[in-house]
């Protein structure tokens, strides 16, 4: 894969013209990512024989040239499949979205309409990471996960292999350092030199670039304890050397690039980096680095990737999006919103310099399985914004304007993207996603008023005038206090990054307290599932449990017609914070759902929601935030027939 590479603008903004002006026809293929352009003729269909297609009818033509190497064109008529493309790239994203134009034809009418597909990605750079230096994903689950996004055109696993807690690749010639002793987390758990040459060449079957990370100076302090030295010590030096000529000659002899990390360390060896970047590309290896960590020139790193709001693309030096992009903060319904509108580095489409964006998943507060690592972090559902994103490329911000926050009119274009988008995922969850954990459910629909927050003076458990009426105003001390409408399943008042990303309050501040509230109709009096939460825990941060009988430490409250909603169990009692005591049952999606009766016509929803500090002892990052969503007992989708108006309209 070429990082500086570089698309056609013009032809960018065409392909956008032109997908609009089919936007009717192509509205009804449940196609993900929605390719560039789409020309449907529904009168003519090529029929299905025995739910396939006839192999006979498929041709692939290879021809001169395209605008992006992986760029493609499909055309079905009614007795033929042609696929043309430059590469084999370009012929495998061709069958990916066949494949999904089959499987919609097999579960309706038994044919695909004739269409032509034109398309090809924004951004060359499309990938998921995964930090198994803090965890371990089996080699089963990994190429599951390989294979699955394939299919969506994700075409880059970033593989963090090394942390503090543990050196998770095999080293022949350094044994020690898979030595149970020289790990404080998953004692003796590593990836085999063959488990990696599998991992490779399965990612390599699915057209997906495997990119290593060894991470160097810093998170290595498993090669301390199995090595005795610093890694910036000439002797630290010296090994390393030693082992990146294995991992670069016998372990990913094939890999174009290497990562190295470089994040988050003091740097006492000013040669350290230069001198392993120099010795990396030896071996015909291409570097990758965090950024921040440390400072290149161009021509000195092959690539960046930037993390935190700190981090920034240079000129000449191709760069990787992750700065608001590590989906263990995120939370099921609001960030997936973010994530859909917002564009890559504000760019509309890659560049030489902006190569694209990884999405990742840092494990520092240990999971006990490997599903709970992809349910917990709702990989799946943000796998799919994030697979749309960077290949159709587009946006209408950057985490800037509406950041969490759907528009509440229906007619605003924003709303009516993800809302199409919503509904195509919610189709590949039930067809192609039924086995695997996809917590993510239907939340356009919902609506709710929630008031302007009434100052609390750090007393959380004051009483305000919404818990007497429900209103769309209220006077309170001589001042006006009104409510104002949300959508959604998840709301977030203040965002876990603060005013960095947008959210409903646009100067949220301490010592408050808000109100939610709705009315939901039920065409009949039934018991119903629900996800209720009021502090979504991140997977990596150290936070302790609510108290027994509350749901956070800050005094939210929930009523369902009128009668308070108790607050769950909490499995977990500790009192001392620490990574090491695996999250349980603390976010909704690790539990059953609630079981709650509602009543035939209008039930009276109302949240009560106070803020004291935005970091305490208990919680070092208060999400001020709600999640509140009726589903069915099993929590596999939303309770259908439901109506969420706080104006008590059925629409």
């Amino acid at each position: 894969m070429k990082l500086n590479s570089k698309l056609l603008f013009v032809l960018f903004l065409v392909s956008g013209l032109i997908s609009c002006s089919n936007k009717k026809n192509s509205e009804s293929l449940q196609l993900l990512p929605m390719p560039q352009e789409v020309v449907v003729d529904w009168s003519k269909k090529h029929q299905l024989k025995n739910g396939e297609i006839d192999a006979d009818k498929i041709s692939v033509k290879f021809i001169s040239s395209f605008p992006e190497e992986e760029g493609y064109r499909l055309s079905v008529t009614p007795d033929s499949v042609i696929i043309e493309a430059v590469n084999d790239k370009g012929v495998f994203w061709a069958k990916q979205t066949l494949n999904q134009l089959i499987l919609q034809a097999q579960n309706s009418n038994q044919y695909i309409p004739q269409v032509v597909i034109t398309d090809w990605p924004a951004f060359r750079v499309r990938g998921f990471m995964h930090d198994v230096g803090r965890s371990f994903i089996s080699v089963e689950e990994l190429k599951k996960q390989i294979s699955l996004l394939s299919q969506y055109k994700v075409n880059v696993f970033h593989w963090h292999l090394t942390e503090n807690q543990g050196w998770r690749l095999e080293s022949k010639r350094f044994p020690q350092l898979n030595d149970s002793s020289s790990f404080t987390r998953l004692h003796g758990k590593y990836y085999t030199i063959e488990d990696a040459h599998e991992i490779a060449d399965w990612a390599r079957q699915h057209n997906m670039m495997l990119i290593p990370e060894i991470d160097m100076p810093g998170h290595s302090a498993a090669f301390v304890r199995a090595m005795g030295v610093d890694m910036q010590s000439p002797e630290g030096m010296k090994i390393l050397k030693e082992l990146m000529e294995e991992i670069c000659t016998e372990v990913f002899p094939d890999a174009e690039y290497i990562h190295i990390g470089t994040d988050e360390v003091q740097f006492t060896n000013p040669d350290f980096v230069p001198e392993m970047v120099e010795y990396v590309r030896g071996f015909g290896k291409k570097v990758i680095s965090w950024n921040p960590g440390w400072n290149y020139k161009p021509g000195e790193i092959d690539a960046t990737q930037l993390w935190s709001y700190k981090g920034k693309a240079q000129p000449g030096i191709p760069a990787i999006d992750s700065k608001f992009h590590y989906i263990n903060h995120f939370d099921a319904f609001g960030d997936i919103v973010a994530l859909y509108n917002s564009r890559i580095y504000n760019q509309v489409q890659g560049s030489d310099d902006i190569a694209g964006s990884i999405l990742a998943i840092w494990n520092d507060r240990y999971l006990p399985t490997e599903k709970d690592i992809i349910l917990q972090n709702y990989f799946y559902p943000n796998m799919m914004a994030f697979a749309e994103r960077t290949w159709r490329g587009g946006g209408s911000e950057y985490f800037d304007k509406n950041g969490v926050i759907l528009p509440t009119d229906e007619n605003d274009p924003v709303f009516i993207e993800f809302a199409n988008f919503e509904d195509r995922m919610l189709w590949h969850k039930k067809y192609i996603f039924a086995d695997e954990p996809f917590p993510y459910v239907k939340q356009t629909h919902l609506k709710w008023n929630i008031t302007d927050p009434f100052p609390n003076g750090g007393d959380l458990d004051m009483s305000f005038p919404p818990e007497e009426n429900l209103s769309d105003s209220y006077t309170y001390e001589g001042e006006v206090y009104n409510a104002n409408p949300a959508v959604g399943a998840g709301i977030y008042l203040r965002h876990v990054w603060g005013q960095t990303v947008p959210a409903f309050y646009d100067n949220p501040q301490e010592n408050h307290t808000a109100y939610a509230y709705t009315w939901v109709w039920s065409p009949k009096s039934q018991k119903v599932g629900l996800w209720a939460s009021t502090q979504d825990y991140s997977r990596s941060e150290a936070d302790l449990a609510a108290p027994q009988g509350q749901w956070d430490y800050r005094g939210s409250k929930i009523w369902i017609n009128n009668q308070e909603l108790p607050a769950p169990v909490w499995e977990n009692t500790h009192t001392e914070k620490t990574n090491e005591i695996t999250l349980k049952n603390e976010n909704y999606i690790a539990r059953e759902p609630i079981e709650v009766q509602l009543n035939k016509g209008w039930n009276k929803i109302l949240l009560k929601l106070p803020v004291g500090k935005f970091s305490t002892p208990e919680v070092r990052l208060q999400k001020w935030m709600y999640t509140f969503i009726f589903v069915t007992p099993d929590g596999k989708e939303a309770m259908p027939g439901l109506i969420y108006s706080p104006s008590k309209i059925k629409e």
